[in-house]
């Protein structure tokens, strides 16, 4: 990174998982790089989405690396995610043409309930398939895997944990960390943000804020997708020998039922 600005600026590795991502500031100028960042931030940029990319650089190695303006700001806490700010921004998001048509020509193809069962069945492990609560997921996806299709597939950013929603000094609200954006049922972000963070008796406000209707339908895509997304990340958890984010899945898993 450092030949990209000279001596003079100070970068420093912006943890993470992928350890792509840098901050770089020379002179009140301050700057979030990320290497390799997918064609979609540009879009995501465009459309007040995340912080405003500033510029985009191709290496001679091919790589590409993307610089965005630096906010400061906080997370939000899971407390602030009853805001009627992130509602609307989430609602914002899965109407977006432009985000849609981006991720098509990206070649994400739409995501089915089918390909995701399917997934699970290949990837869960024996040890996890002897929790009842595993058991009981699976059979529960598998029953219901014809009922949950849902035709308007949008862009779902797949991850709306409240660690990556950014609250800037001047108050604009921002979603970040979109590798893992799909084409999908918009029940994927919205269950599980209900499920985490609101009571359910104040889900049809917060779907209110957000524009539709707390339907049985509805209800049942969002749990089928919860109990998938956490199986998904029980298995990842084990994976990486994280044994207590494991069990916290696992904890939440038994809490959908």
């Amino acid at each position: 990174m450092e030949h990209l600005f000279g001596q003079d600026w100070e970068i420093v590795p912006a943890g993470g998982a992928t350890g792509a991502a840098y901050f770089a500031q020379h002179e009140g100028q301050r700057l979030f790089l990320k290497r390799n960042s997918s064609p979609f931030l540009a879009v995501l940029s465009a459309e007040g989405i995340v912080p405003k990319l500033v510029w985009t650089k191709r290496l001679e190695n091919g790589d590409v690396i993307t610089a965005q303006q630096w906010m400061n700001g906080r997370e939000l806490k899971p407390g602030d995610m009853n805001d009627d700010r992130v509602a609307k921004l989430l609602k914002k998001i899965h109407a977006s043409e432009p985000l849609l048509g981006m991720l098509t020509r990206l070649g994400k193809s739409p995501l089915q309930p089918e390909m995701i069962l399917h997934a699970l069945n290949e990837e869960l492990e024996e040890e996890l398939w002897a929790k009842p609560v595993v058991k009981e997921s699976m059979e529960f996806l598998t029953e219901n895997v014809g009922k949950v299709d849902f035709h308007d597939k949008v862009v779902c950013h797949c991850d709306v944990n409240h660690n990556n929603w950014l609250l800037t000094e001047d108050n604009q609200l921002y979603l970040i960390d979109w590798d893992g954006a799909m084409i999908a049922d918009p029940a994927i972000d919205i269950g599980l943000l209900l499920y985490s963070y609101i009571p359910e008796e104040a889900w049809e406000e917060w779907l209110e804020m957000y524009g539709i209707s707390l339907t049985d339908n509805l209800k049942q895509r969002m749990k089928w997708y919860a109990l998938a997304q956490s199986l998904s990340s029980i298995q990842w958890h084990k994976n990486q020998n994280r044994i207590p984010e494991m069990d916290k899945w696992v904890e939440f898993l038994k809490a959908l039922f």
